[in-house]
C-alpha cells in the first residue's frame, strides 16, 4: 500500500467515525425526547432494538409518553407481533405517527399506538395484505407451513379488527390481495385517528 493509500484510508476512517458520532448524537437526542424510530424492514434485529428502547424508556418513567415514527415496508410477522406486544406491555402512553409507509407487519406496529393517538402525515400510505412464504420442501412440511401462515394471518386480522372495529369478514376480503390506503382512507378505515401536517397537531 502506498503512502497515498494510507492517507486515503485514514481519511475514510475519520469520515466513518464522524458519521458514527453524528448518528450517536442523533440517537441520544431522540432517546432523550422519548422518540422511537421504526424505519427499517421488520426483523429480529429491529425487534430487539425497539423492544429494548421501549423497556428502557418505561423504566426511566413509566407514565411519560413515547412517540414512535413508522416508515417501514414490513417484514417478519413474528418480529412485528413482538414489537406490538411490547408496546401494549409498557404502561407509557404511546403515540404512533406514520411518516411515509406502514405496510404489512408495520401495520401491526402502527396499530400498537393508543386509540386516538395514531396519526398519519398527509402523503403516507398503508398496505394490508396476507402473509406469504417462499417455502419449499416435502408436502408434509409445506402443510405445516401453510397452517402456520393461516394462524399468522388470523392474528394479523384480529389486531386490525380490534383497533378499527371493522368486521372480520371485511378485513379478510380486503386483505385477500394487496389493499392500499391513502392517509385519508386509513382514517376512514379506522387505522389512523387523524391526518396531521405539523408536530403541533399531535
Amino acid at each position: 500500500m502506498t503512502h497515498r493509500d494510507d492517507v486515503f484510508a485514514a481519511d475514510c476512517d475519520k469520515d466513518e467515525k464522524k458519521e458514527d458520532a453524528g448518528a450517536g448524537m442523533i440517537g441520544k437526542r431522540l432517546y432523550d425526547e422519548r422518540i422511537v424510530m421504526v424505519t427499517k424492514p421488520v426483523d429480529r434485529d429491529l425487534m430487539t432494538a425497539v423492544t429494548a428502547q421501549l423497556l428502557a424508556l418505561a423504566l426511566e418513567d413509566g407514565k411519560k409518553p413515547i412517540t414512535m415514527y413508522v416508515n417501514c415496508p414490513g417484514g417478519d410477522a413474528d418480529s412485528g407481533f413482538g414489537i406490538y406486544d411490547m408496546m401494549r406491555w409498557v404502561d407509557c402512553p404511546i403515540t404512533t405517527v406514520c411518516a411515509g409507509l406502514a405496510a404489512s407487519a408495520a401495520i401491526v406496529i402502527f396499530l400498537g399506538g393508543d386509540d386516538g393517538r395514531r396519526f398519519t402525515l398527509p402523503h403516507s400510505r398503508f398496505l394490508i395484505h396476507q402473509p406469504s412464504t417462499g417455502a419449499q420442501g416435502q408436502a408434509s412440511d409445506l402443510e405445516i407451513t401453510a397452517n402456520e401462515i393461516i394462524k399468522t394471518r388470523d392474528k394479523y386480522n384480529l389486531i386490525i379488527e380490534q383497533h378499527t372495529g371493522r368486521a372480520s369478514k371485511q378485513i379478510v376480503k380486503d386483505a385477500h390481495r394487496d389493499f392500499w390506503l391513502s392517509a385519508q382512507e386509513a382514517v376512514d378505515y379506522g387505522l389512523a385517528s387523524k391526518i396531521v401536517s405539523s408536530a403541533g397537531e399531535i
